[in-house]
């Protein structure tokens, strides 16, 4: 186990628009803001053709190749995620959400696209006191935290 401890700084209440996507508005608004770290809540809706990662496609492949889903309609989400910035200082978003529409639920991480479907809201709690990062490992072929 690796860890660091933090304090809690600004909590931020955010609406996105219809057509906004998500890890984008994110990382656009951790930005301007100067959010390095932080902790985050997503309710609302998503839209038909919105792309998420959906799993490995196979669970022992290095570096890893990630499935990918296209929503087909709009669906209810929930989610959370953590917000981290990578080794260029760049805030990045690390977003799992729940995607429901009918009896069917998918799960995935939004970092391929997922458009917001009339609106969401998120609670974004900003983390200060952190030196934690991302940092991209070749040999998995994707981003790590670094607490």
């Amino acid at each position: 186990m690796k860890y660091s401890e933090g304090k809690l700084g600004r909590i931020f209440v955010i609406r996105l628009e219809h057509g906004d996507i998500i890890h984008e508005e994110i990382e656009n608004f951790a930005k301007e803001k100067d959010i390095k770290s932080a902790a985050l809540i997503i309710v609302g809706g998503v839209n038909k053709d919105s792309k998420i990662v959906v799993g490995p496609e196979n669970d022992d492949d290095r570096p890893v190749n990630p499935m990918e889903l296209i929503l087909k309609n709009a669906h209810e989400v929930t989610g959370t995620g953590t917000l981290f910035l990578d080794e260029n200082g760049n805030p990045m978003l690390h977003m799992h959400i729940a995607c429901g529409r009918e009896n069917n639920t998918i799960t995935g991480c939004v970092r391929k696209g997922v458009v917001t479907w009339n609106l969401l809201e998120i609670i974004l709690i900003e983390i200060k006191g952190l030196t934690s990062y991302r940092k991209f490992e070749e040999h998995l072929g994707f981003f790590t935290l670094q607490p």
